[in-house]
């Protein structure tokens, strides 16, 4: 406010000039409601017709015509709509409404451009705050100085002048949710894109949330099952975690992603998938991919393409977080996918360039770290006297040239709990996914694993390792000894098990009793081309004649010694038919 010890200096706008008793009536007003003597100065206004504009500092109360109508409005809006008939209600609302003198606080637009605005005149604005600009333009405070705000607008900037106001809300950046988001497309604000009508929301949450302490999680020991051999045998992951998918452009990360969702059909589990800066036909295939295979109806995508201002990209990542804190409170599981956090990161850097902060390591700022890991530390299982829901991470980062060790990969890799590590030459050899064993891992481990799928796994990783350094090292021999032909065949039978197509996610019985054969050596000598197709047959005959073997292993996810040997022999018996 524009005061000095004990005179306060107020505006009044207004087409005629006040009378004695008017101004009288003014300064005991404002005496009563800042405890300081009023210095009143008349500035004639047509602006204000049939009524007045009083304003204190960036206090500004509007008794004008307009001003009271938009009260009405606003009155109005917060009528319940979800009550039957709202026309007596809205009639009540009219009858007894009463304009009532409040202060809003106002401000000034110094400079717009590039989706960025400083604003001056808002003392008492406080961080991550929403302020409303000319036709209803919205922005989010970034950046607080002693004289000026930077803000970063969530629509186009046409509107918003140098000079325009800009109006408080007292509210910080939010989201509706609700379970009428299943199964469509919003935009970063809660907004549908996908033409199918209006969501009906069942509240409002904030998109920035403080992550559960460690009283309120309780250790991951849950499976979430991607149907993805590669990452369920040997890189488990569990409800709760946070697991980074990591690797160059086009090397199988979203599919990664599609395929984990696909896989939650029947599981009771929530996903919500978030583009940042991805191309808008990107997201449609996604859509269509989902709907193809009936997961849309408990999906959820949030997008920020491409062509949306880079606060837009920004928050969007938050307001999916949000939407999946809404369902976790309920005591549900989630899963959410962030694709991609390099994208993410490099729209913050372009907002924190253009509100002038200090560029750091590749020109990131300073705090590029704690924008990912408060979001990232949101995930979690919620211990079950608070309704034991939970939020799984998966992160997506892009790498360059397979160079994990580069600023926001490092960063993320740890605040994570393991990383899948996707590798170029993998993927272009035909191993899809191109998971590399020697670089992946799940730091919560079998934990996150069915006592049948940890049994089964066993050696695996260890004999793929083997076999990674022995092809190494036999490139140049010309010359191999039986035994090392033998390893070698095997290992590629391994890697050959390991191939899989996309959107075929994998049950548990079928991974298990895949693997109890294949590390039993029983498709030892089966030629390289074949091995899909015995694996097939194999699955296709326990299912026809041992489903009771399959669906033990579905319902209790444990396998004894006794049926492990029994797999074993089956399959034997199998692979002396299949030859």
């Amino acid at each position: 406010m524009i005061k000095d010890e004990k005179i306060l200096k107020a505006l009044l706008y207004s087409l005629e000039e006040p009378s004695k008793e008017q101004k009288e009536r003014f300064g005991k007003f404002l005496k009563n409601k800042y405890g300081a003597e009023a210095e009143l100065e008349w500035i004639k206004s047509d602006e204000y017709a049939g009524g007045f504009r009083l304003q204190v500092g960036s206090d500004v109360y509007d008794w004008s015509l307009m001003g009271r109508l938009r009260q009405l409005k606003e009155t109005l809006v917060r009528v319940p709509t979800d009550q039957g008939d709202i026309i007596p209600l809205i009639k009540e609302s009219i009858n007894e409404w009463t304009p009532e003198a409040y202060a809003e606080q106002i401000g000034e637009v110094l400079t717009v451009g590039d989706g960025i605005a400083t604003v001056s005149g808002l003392e008492e604005v406080t961080f991550g705050e929403i302020l409303i600009f000319a036709d209803g333009v919205r922005g989010m405070v970034q950046d607080i100085r002693e004289d000026e705000i930077g803000c970063v607008l969530f629509n186009e900037d046409e509107d918003v002048v140098q000079g325009s106001a800009v109006k408080r809300t007292g509210r910080t950046a939010g989201t509706p949710v609700g379970e009428g988001f299943l199964g469509r497309v919003v935009d970063a604000l809660g907004t549908p894109i996908d033409g199918l009508g209006e969501i009906e929301a069942a509240g409002y949450m904030p998109v920035e949330a403080q992550a559960p302490s460690i009283i309120d999680r309780q250790p991951v020991d849950t499976p979430l099952e991607t149907g993805i051999f590669a990452i369920d045998s040997m890189f488990p992951i569990g409800r709760g975690q946070r697991e980074l998918i990591i690797g160059d452009r086009q090397t199988g990360k979203t599919a990664i992603a599609s395929d984990a969702i696909i896989n939650q059909k029947g599981k009771n589990c929530i996903c919500i998938y978030v583009a940042i800066g991805k191309k808008n036909s990107a997201v449609v295939h996604m859509q269509q991919s989902l709907m193809k295979h009936d997961a849309m109806d408990y999906s959820i995508i949030v997008t920020a393409s491409a062509s949306d201002p880079a606060p837009l990209q920004y928050i969007a990542p938050y307001a999916g977080c949000a939407m999946a804190e809404y369902f976790m409170h309920q005591g549900k599981d989630v899963l959410i996918i962030y694709d991609d956090l390099s994208k993410h990161a490099v729209a913050y850097r372009a907002l924190s360039l253009l509100l002038d902060r200090s560029p750091g390591r590749e020109a990131y700022p300073g705090d590029v770290f704690y924008l990912h890991s408060r979001l990232l530390e949101r995930a979690a299982r919620l211990s079950d006297n608070i309704g034991g829901g939970s939020i799984t991470a998966l992160p997506i980062v892009e790498t360059q040239a397979g160079d994990v060790s580069a600023y926001i990969p490092t960063n993320i890799i740890s605040i994570t709990d393991g990383q899948i590590f996707l590798e170029s030459d993998l993927f272009f050899s035909g191993q899809r996914p191109a998971v590399n064993v020697g670089l992946s891992v799940s730091r919560v481990g079998g934990d996150a694993q069915t006592k049948a799928m940890k049994k089964a796994a066993g050696t695996l990783r260890i004999d793929l390792a083997q076999y990674r350094e022995m092809e190494v090292f036999t490139q140049f021999a010309s010359d191999l000894d039986d035994q090392t032909r033998r390893q070698l065949e095997y290992g590629q039978g391994l890697m050959r098990m390991l191939r899989q197509p996309q959107y075929q996610p994998k049950t548990q019985h079928e991974q298990v009793i895949t693997l109890v054969m294949a590390l039993a050596h029983t498709m030892q000598g089966i030629a390289t081309d074949k091995v899909d197709e015995f694996i097939a047959g194999l699955i296709e005959m326990f299912e026809r004649e041992h489903a009771e073997i399959c669906e033990r292993i579905d319902r209790e996810g444990v396998m004894d010694d006794e049926l492990k040997q029994e797999i074993i022999d089956i399959s034997a018996e199998y692979r002396n038919g299949f030859d």
